[in-house]
């Protein structure tokens, strides 16, 4: 919800409009051309109550890749049976 900063229409007056009262509200129906696309994410990025969202899809530079063949996680855990191991007593 606004709190009325004012920081997106400073960033992106062409996509945030102030009312009489400075609270924003977005212009158009949301498309951002790519040439103004650095402006509204630095206004979203300022919003200092994030009320602004970005919504859409998100698409990774690269996918994350999933570690093949890895041991098993739970088998390096710290515990009771293994504290000689890890140097720690109690």
């Amino acid at each position: 919800m606004c709190d009325g900063f004012g920081m997106c229409a400073k960033h992106a007056p062409d996509y945030f409009s102030l009312d009489d009262w400075g609270y924003a509200s977005l212009e158009g129906g949301g498309d951002v051309a790519e040439s103004d696309r650095d402006a509204v994410m630095r206004a979203l990025l300022d919003c200092p109550v994030h009320a602004i969202t970005k919504w859409g899809e998100h698409h990774d530079a690269e996918p994350h890749q999933r570690s093949v063949g890895a041991d098993d996680a739970a088998e390096s855990l710290k515990t009771e049976a293994n504290e000689a191991e890890w140097g720690f007593t109690r």
